[in-house]
C-alpha cells in the first residue's frame, strides 16, 4: 500500500523527469557515543559500524555518518534533505548544522518524524551527512520496531510529495478501524444516560467506559500516521491508559451482566495483563538511557507476556455464564454476544503476541495486523450495537417490572398501614405511642393495640423473618389471624398464631409477644421468641418460648407482672438492639435499656442514627392507674 501510494503521488513529478536521491545503507556507518568532532567532513571512520545494525543498539546517544555525491542538488530548485527518524537528532552537512528536531538532552521528540531541511552553500564531493542522535524509545505501540532511518535528497516540493505519500500509505489501513471505534465510542455515550437512569446496573457503566475509551487508542494511531507534531510521550500515554481501562472494564462487564462475583483467578489475569501497560506510562518520566532500556524490554518481552494474560482474561464471558443451563432465556442472547466479543479479542491478542518476534513463531502482526484490526473493529461495532439494543430492551422490560413491583409495594404499604392503624385503639387512661420504621417500603414487623372486654389492653408485637413484601404479607396474615380473638388469653392467642403460620408452610418463622394489662395493673405476658419488654427501664424476666412456626405442637406459657401507676412499658423489635455503626458495633442491650424510658420515637430515632440494619418498631404504654381508667 505504501509503495502504491508513493507511485500515485510521484507519478506526475516523474513525468517531468524529476528524481529523488536515496542515501543507501551501504553509504552509512554509525557509532555509539556523543562527540561533536564526529560531524567533521574529514574524519577517520575506522571502528565505525555498518548502518544495517545500528537500530539494534541500546545506546541512547549515537552518531550516523553517510557519504554521498550530492552534486545533482546544484541543479534542483529549492534543494533539501528529508530525514525520517524516530528520535531526536541534529543534522550536519559537511560539518555545518542544517536542521534539528527534538531535545538532544532528553531524547524527547514529536511524532512528526519526517522533516525536510533546506540545503544551501557549497557541497563537498562526496558530501558528508552526519546525524547526532538521542533515542529514548525503541519501538512503536503496541509492538513493532521503530521505523528505520530513511534519508532522501531532492527538490523541496518533491520531498513534500514523498512525505504525503508516506502519510497516505500509513493512514489508509487505519481509517476503517478508527471510524468503527468512533462509532463504538458514540454508542458508549448513548449507554451513559441508561446507567444514570439506573445506577444499580453496573454492567451499563462498564460497557460505556469500555466503548468510550476505545476511540482514543485508534485516533492515537491515526494521529501518529498523519505525522502530527505531538510529543512521543503523549503517543504512548494516549495508547496505554485507555487500553488498560478498556481491557479492565471489558473483562469485568460479563460478570456484572451475569450478576456474578469476579473469581480471584480473573483478578490476577486483569492485574498482570493490564499492569504491564505501566512501563509505557512511566517512560516519559525516565532519563533517555533508562527509557530506551525499559522500552526495549517492554516491546520484546513484557508485551508478549501482557498479551497472553489479556487473551486469557477474555475468557471472562465463558466463565461468567457457567453453567449454561442456569442462564435465563432473556439473558442468553446477551451472553452469546459477550462470548463472541471475548472470542474476537482472544484472536486479536493472539495475533498481536507474534509481533514481539517470539523465536520460531512467524510475525503475523506484521503480515496481518492491519487486516485483523479492521476485522476486529467492524465486528466489535456490530456486537456492541447488538448489545446496546438488547440492553435497552432489557432496561425497558426491567423498568416495566419495577413499575409493577412499585405498584405492588405501594399496595402492600397501604395494606400494612391500614391494618396497623385499624387496630390501634387503647383503653382510656393508658397512653400508647408507636414508632414504626421499616428498612424498606414495607417491613416484617407488626403490632396491634386492642381493647378487650373488662377494660383490658392487649399489646401484640412481632417480627417476621426476612424483609420486604413477602415478610409484610406474612405479618398482615398474622394480624388478620389475631382479629376476633378477644377472648383468648395471651398464650392461647400465640398457640393460634403458631398453628396458622405453620399451616401456611411458608418456610419462615416469626417472633411474637402478646401482653394484656388490666385496669388494676395486672400484666400477663406470653412470649414466642421475642425480646422481653422493659418496665421503667428494667427488662421484665420472661420465659422465652420458641418462635412461631418452628414447632407446630408447642404450647406457650404466661408470666404475670404488676404495673404501678405512671410506670412505662416499652416493647420493641430486635431492629433496635441489632442496629450497627460503621465499625460494625451493635447498639446492644445496654444502650437499649438506658433509653427504654424515653418516648417510642426517640428510641427508634436513636437506633436509626446509630445504623439501621432491620425493621425498627417501638411501642410504649404508660399506665395511668385504675382511678384514671374508671374515671
Amino acid at each position: 500500500m505504501r509503495k502504491l501510494a508513493s507511485l500515485l503521488f510521484l507519478l506526475p513529478v516523474a513525468l517531468t523527469a524529476q528524481t529523488l536521491q536515496i542515501i543507501l545503507p551501504q553509504q552509512c556507518v554509525w557509532r555509539a557515543g556523543d562527540d561533536l568532532r564526529w560531524s567533521s567532513p574529514v574524519l577517520d571512520e575506522t571502528g565505525w559500524l555498518p548502518w544495517s545494525n545500528w537500530n539494534a543498539s541500546r545506546e541512547p546517544h549515537l552518531w550516523v555518518r553517510c557519504k554521498a555525491d550530492l552534486s545533482s542538488l546544484k541543479t534542483k530548485e529549492n534543494p533539501a534533505v528529508q530525514i525520517e527518524l524516530y528520535a531526536a537528532y541534529q543534522l550536519y552537512l559537511d560539518g555545518r548544522v542544517i536542521g534539528s528536531a527534538g531535545d538532544l538532552g532528553t531524547g524527547a521528540f514529536t511524532m512528526n518524524i519526517v522533516r525536510e531541511w533546506p540545503v544551501s552553500g557549497s557541497l563537498a564531493s562526496p558530501a558528508v551527512l552526519a546525524l547526532r542522535v538521542t533515542r529514548r524509545v525503541a519501538s512503536t505501540v503496541p509492538v513493532g520496531h521503530a521505523p528505520p532511518l530513511a534519508i532522501y535528497t531532492g527538490s523541496f516540493d518533491l520531498l513534500k510529495n514523498q512525505r504525503s505519500a508516506l502519510i497516505l500509505s500509513q493512514v489508509v489501513p487505519r481509517v476503517l478501524p478508527a471510524v468503527c471505534c468512533c462509532m463504538v465510542g458514540i454508542l458508549g455515550f448513548v449507554l451513559l444516560p441508561l446507567w444514570f437512569n439506573d445506577p444499580a446496573r453496573r454492567e451499563l457503566l462498564l460497557l460505556a467506559i469500555s466503548c468510550v475509551g476505545l476511540p482514543f487508542i485508534y485516533l492515537d494511531y491515526v494521529a501518529a500516521s498523519t505525522l502530527l507534531s505531538f510529543p512521543v510521550s503523549v503517543y504512548f500515554l494516549v495508547w496505554a491508559l485507555p487500553a488498560a481501562i478498556v481491557n479492565v472494564t471489558r473483562a469485568l462487564f460479563p460478570f456484572a451482566l451475569a450478576d456474578r462475583r469476579v473469581p480471584l483467578f480473573f483478578w490476577v489475569l486483569i492485574a498482570v495483563g493490564n499492569g504491564l501497560y505501566l512501563p509505557s506510562i512511566i517512560l516519559p518520566l525516565l532519563p533517555a538511557a533508562q527509557s530506551l532500556a525499559l522500552d526495549s524490554i517492554r516491546s520484546n518481552q513484557l508485551e508478549a507476556i501482557g498479551d497472553v494474560f489479556r487473551a486469557l482474561e477474555n475468557l471472562a464471558p465463558f466463565v461468567a455464564f457457567l453453567p449454561w443451563s442456569r442462564v435465563t432465556r432473556r439473558m442468553k442472547p446477551l451472553a452469546v454476544l459477550t462470548m463472541m466479543w471475548g472470542a474476537v479479542m482472544m484472536a486479536f491478542f493472539s495475533v498481536r503476541i507474534t509481533g514481539t518476534h517470539l523465536p520460531g513463531i512467524p510475525d503475523l502482526q506484521q503480515r496481518w495486523g492491519n487486516a485483523v484490526a479492521s476485522i476486529e473493529n467492524v465486528t466489535i461495532l456490530c456486537l456492541v450495537s447488538a448489545l446496546l439494543l438488547l440492553l435497552f430492551r432489557e432496561q425497558q422490560q426491567t423498568a416495566r417490572e419495577r413499575a409493577i413491583l412499585s405498584g405492588e409495594m405501594q399496595a402492600a404499604q397501604q395494606v400494612q398501614g391500614m391494618l396497623a392503624s385499624a387496630v390501634l385503639n387503647t383503653v382510656p387512661g393508658m397512653r400508647v405511642e408507636v414508632a414504626f420504621h421499616p428498612i424498606r417500603e414495607v417491613g416484617g414487623d407488626f403490632y396491634s393495640c386492642r381493647i378487650l372486654p373488662g377494660n383490658r389492653q392487649r399489646i401484640l408485637l412481632g417480627d417476621v423473618s426476612g424483609k420486604g413484601a413477602a415478610a409484610a404479607m406474612t405479618a398482615a396474615v398474622l394480624l388478620g389471624a389475631a382479629q376476633r380473638r378477644d377472648h383468648d388469653h395471651p398464650a392461647e392467642l400465640l398457640d393460634h398464631l403458631n398453628s396458622v403460620l405453620a399451616d401456611m408452610r411458608l418456610g419462615g418463622f416469626a417472633t411474637c409477644l402478646c401482653a394484656e394489662l388490666s385496669a388494676e395493673g395486672a400484666l400477663i405476658v406470653a412470649n414466642a421468641g421475642h425480646l422481653p419488654p422493659y418496665l421503667n427501664g428494667e427488662e421484665i424476666p420472661l420465659e422465652c418460648g420458641v418462635p412461631l412456626s418452628i414447632t407446630p405442637d408447642v404450647r406457650y406459657t404466661e408470666s404475670a407482672v404488676c404495673v404501678a401507676q405512671d410506670e412505662q412499658l416499652t416493647f420493641l423489635s430486635d431492629g433496635v438492639v441489632e442496629a450497627q455503626n460503621n465499625e460494625r458495633e451493635l447498639f446492644g442491650f445496654d444502650r437499649t435499656r438506658q433509653i427504654s424510658t424515653q418516648s417510642a420515637e426517640a428510641i427508634a430515632r436513636a437506633a436509626q442514627q446509630f445504623g439501621q440494619e432491620d425493621d425498627i418498631t417501638v411501642l410504649t404504654l404508660t399506665f395511668a392507674g385504675a382511678e384514671a381508667i374508671h374515671a
